[in-house]
């Protein structure tokens, strides 16, 4: 800009007036120059200042003019009306005119830098406007999940004022405030492990992790009560089943203890047993766990030892179907003799129980005419016929051993209940001959049911009925 001006007026300088009355001399010198007056070094130091000589030097032998200043005179017209002899502007202030444009493009150069840095600045101060923002969010999640007294109850301040962007005041805010957040998170997660007894991850992580470990925990828990209630139903519904099971073997272990405390051998045989009922009630029994099938003919033996004292011998075995209570009985109620009961058709039997000895009884029958015959001791008492004749005996019943059925496997009478002991009942499905009779009650020929046979895995005690070793061969003849 400088550089220019010095250009312009230059030009305007090197134009010369009208009405000036000096003209410049032949021969390229003025007047004043033979007079001695001042050439145009007088008028250049006048234009650039005293310090400085723009003009050409003296010519050898004249007197230097500055030596003696010359009078003062009209310095306008001879400065307005002398030309210039160099160009304009000079080398001097051509140099001077680069250093400026040079300065002018430094300056220009430090004025973008400084505008970059200003939105460097400004672009960084929302960064940290964001970061403030989202530290802030982040430390109201950790007070909400503190206790009351671990909250800083003191209002926040408002570190996002408005103001300018590019303002030091501002700056020196936002970094104290960054500051005091950061500090102020640090302090809470120190706090946290020591009061709230929470875990040592980050604060916003803490709930989440928390909620997904009580749920895995819960749904184990469901799985494992899930589990337990299976395992109690499959449980219950066998429950019936293994208590009978189990009463059964506590029954014989039962026996085996007082047969061993008593210091008789154990019995090997199935049949070697007998089943005793020592009081007169209605709740102690026996029952075979067999069903028997249709029978046109059956043939029941046993040993009996009746301890009624004479009051009647009860029932020693009765035989019940759907529909039918009294299908097979073999009963003595008080002072009557002993009954056979086929589908409630009555035969009288000509046997006696009551001296409290051992005794083998055996009935005979078949649908056939209704026969029947009548044992004791191996020797045929009585026989008959007309009893039940061409009924068959009715299959899927129960068997009970020491009580009369008035229904289906219940509703028992204490007063038609046998007292006393019972061994190896057996039957078949025809009726067998004397000589095989005798035979059993001679303990000569031994013969198991085709039917039922007498084994103990077949017979079940109940309400107090016990089970006991015994050989009846050898029990008798010791008696």
């Amino acid at each position: 800009m400088l550089a220019f001006l010095g250009a312009v007026i230059c030009i305007i300088a090197s134009v010369p007036l009208a009405a000036s009355p000096a003209r410049a001399l032949p021969g390229g010198t003025d007047n004043a120059s033979a007079a001695g007056a001042p050439g145009p070094h007088r008028s250049l130091s006048a234009l650039h200042g005293a310090g400085g000589s723009a003009g050409p030097s003296a010519l050898p032998g004249e007197p230097a003019a500055s030596v003696f200043p010359p009078p003062p005179g009209p310095l306008l017209s001879r400065f307005l009306c002398t030309p210039l002899a160099a160009a304009c502007p000079s080398g001097a202030e051509q140099g001077d005119a680069a250093g400026e444009r040079a300065e002018l493009l430094l300056l220009q150069s430090t004025a973008e830098q400084l505008r970059q840095t200003a939105l460097q600045q400004e672009a960084r101060i929302r960064a940290d406007r964001d970061t403030i923002r989202e530290l802030t969010g982040k430390l109201g999640r950790c007070e909400s999940g503190l206790p009351r007294g671990l909250q800083d109850a003191g209002p926040r301040r408002d570190t996002m004022a408005d103001g300018a962007w590019d303002s030091p005041a501002l700056l020196l805010e936002l970094e104290d405030a960054v500051r005091a957040l950061r500090d102020r998170i640090e302090r809470i997660e120190q706090e946290l492990p020591a009061r709230g007894n929470l875990s040592s991850a980050p604060a916003p992580a803490m709930p989440t992790s928390l909620h997904s470990k009580m749920d895995e925990i819960e749904g184990q828990l469901l799985a494992k009560v899930l589990a337990l209630e299976k395992e109690r139903a499959a449980l219950s519904h066998g429950s019936h089943q293994q208590r009978q099971e189990v009463e059964k073997e506590l029954d014989a272990l039962q026996g085996r203890v007082a047969e061993l405390e008593h210091g008789s051998s154990a019995y090997s045989p199935p049949d070697a047993f007998k089943v005793s009922i020592p009081i007169r009630n209605n709740y102690m029994y026996a029952r075979i766990r067999k069903a028997l099938p249709e029978l046109y003919a059956f043939t029941a033996c046993m040993w009996l030892r009746s301890r009624s004292g004479g009051s009647g011998q009860g029932t020693p075995f009765s035989y019940s179907v759907p529909g039918q209570a009294n299908e097979i009985v073999l009963l003595e109620a008080g002072p009557e003799p002993m009954e056979l009961l086929i589908n409630d058709k009555v035969a009288q039997l000509p046997l006696s129980l009551k001296d409290s000895n051992w005794h083998h009884i055996c009935i005979a029958w078949t649908t056939r005419d209704g026969l029947w015959s009548a044992y004791q001791d191996g020797e045929l008492r009585g026989s008959g016929e007309n009893l039940a004749a061409w009924h068959p005996i009715k299959p899927h019943g129960i068997l009970i051993l020491g009580q009369e059925q008035d229904t289906l496997g219940g509703r028992f009478d204490a007063t038609q209940a046998f007292v006393g002991d019972i061994a190896k009942f057996n039957l078949w499905d025809h009726a067998l001959t004397p000589a095989q009779v005798l035979g059993m009650a001679n303990c000569t020929g031994p013969l198991m049911g085709n039917v039922l046979p007498w084994e103990d895995k077949l017979v079940e005690a109940f309400g107090g009925a016990k089970k006991a070793s015994f050989d009846v061969c050898k029990g008798r003849a010791k008696a």
